[in-house]
């Protein structure tokens, strides 16, 4: 019984692991969105099976996302990114995203059923 215990301690570890190095990859990533948009906030959002969606917004208006395998992958991502965590994407900080062209006609398009014909 002995040794069943030391595998699962051996493969927790390495999952935990594993989990730490995706954590510090998002975070290395959301460094790099933040530092080309003049710094960045986020919200996490569970995603189901999924994992978390991690949704992006520079000073300067750009966004992107980021998913990560589990919610709990992406906290650890945002807490060594060192970026503000909203809790939900609406009010003051969804404000703040900036939408071109390309997002309004995807959107358009969607909305009417599809993409406009020629």
């Amino acid at each position: 019984m002995a040794d069943t215990q030391q595998v699962d301690e051996g493969t927790d570890a390495r999952q935990a692991a594993k989990a730490e190095r995706r954590a510090a990859r998002l975070a290395k990533e959301i460094g790099a969105f933040a530092k080309a948009h003049g710094g960045a906030e986020g919200q996490v959002a569970y995603i189901g099976e999924r994992g978390a969606r991690i949704v992006l917004v520079g000073e300067d208006g750009g966004w992107g996302d980021l998913v990560a395998p589990t919610y709990d992958i992406a906290e650890k991502a945002v807490r060594k990114a060192g970026i503000t965590v909203h809790e939900s994407f609406d009010g003051e900080f969804a404000g703040k995203v900036r939408t071109g062209p390309y997002e309004w006609t995807r959107m358009a398009g969607i909305q009417v059923g599809g993409k406009r014909g020629a």
